[in-house]
């Protein structure tokens, strides 16, 4: 069972065994049990997820199904204890909640893991050019408190590339097409034009919307200064680039995109 569901379920259980334990040993009534489990799993859940960021949604997704299912318990042991009827309105509200939460949480395992094999044969149509994909597997950094000093550091990266002074022309010799290998060149220049030899220079071409086509690249230095590999990209479309140049422990990084043609 993939990791999201099981944590949903087990949450769930769990909150189901307070609401019955404290109706059971502590003698509350069913409605106290109830909001007593709702705040606990509150005070609980909220720091941890705080400390462990799991990204908005996959803490939305966990936060309403385990207040649901406290708001459930409160409803259906308060009926059974008095043994009157569940009234229908806010017996559908409470299933409309569930219902749009569990789907959404289907489909945020769809997108991180895609479907079965069987159900890609079901559900999916044939195409051509092999089969198709039904995640989505594009990075996406959940983690803000890394995501922030990542940021602070690139920030100082980038002023000490400015002071450095490092000039940097980067670009393809010839127009890129998939599946095609393309000569890419990088020229590097101190400040005061002179070419920057014995460097070290490294790239990434990142595609946004499917991050196991990302493509790492070496480059080599083909005469003083500058630096080539020939690159070939899968897919058509929009890519991502981030290049560095390394001398000594100066690191000079660049982040650009660029637009990949198909085969005439």
């Amino acid at each position: 069972m993939p990791d999201l569901l099981l944590s949903l379920a087990v949450g769930a259980g769990l909150i189901v065994a307070l609401n019955l334990a404290l109706i059971r040993f502590a003698r509350t009534s069913a409605k106290l049990a109830a909001a007593v489990t709702a705040l606990i799993t509150v005070g609980l859940y909220v720091p941890y997820s705080i400390v462990r960021w799991p990204g908005g949604d996959i803490f939305a997704m966990h936060l309403a199904i385990y207040l649901l299912a406290a708001l459930a318990c409160g409803m259906l042991l308060s009926t059974r204890s008095t043994g009157e009827g569940l009234h229908w309105g806010p017996a559908a509200l409470s299933g409309f909640f569930i219902f749009v939460v569990v789907t959404g949480a289907i489909f945020a395992v769809v997108a991180e893991r895609g479907l079965s094999p069987a159900m890609e044969r079901r559900l999916l149509p044939e195409s051509e050019r092999g089969l198709v994909s039904s995640m989505f597997p594009g990075v996406i950094s959940h983690n803000y408190h890394q995501k922030e000093e990542l940021y602070n550091d690139y920030l100082r990266q980038v002023e000490r590339q400015r002071q450095r002074g490092w000039q940097v022309q980067k670009g393809w010799m010839t127009d890129p097409a998939a599946n095609r290998p393309a000569l890419f060149r990088v020229a590097v220049q101190t400040r005061d034009g002179q070419p920057l030899t014995g460097a070290t220079a490294t790239g990434q071409f990142l595609r946004p919307s499917d991050s196991q086509q990302d493509v790492e690249f070496n480059l080599s230095e083909r005469e003083p200064g500058v630096y080539e590999t020939e690159v070939r990209l899968p897919l058509p479309g929009a890519w991502n680039l981030v290049l560095q140049i390394r001398k000594g422990d100066d690191l000079h990084e660049i982040r650009a995109n660029t637009t990949v043609g198909t085969v005439n």
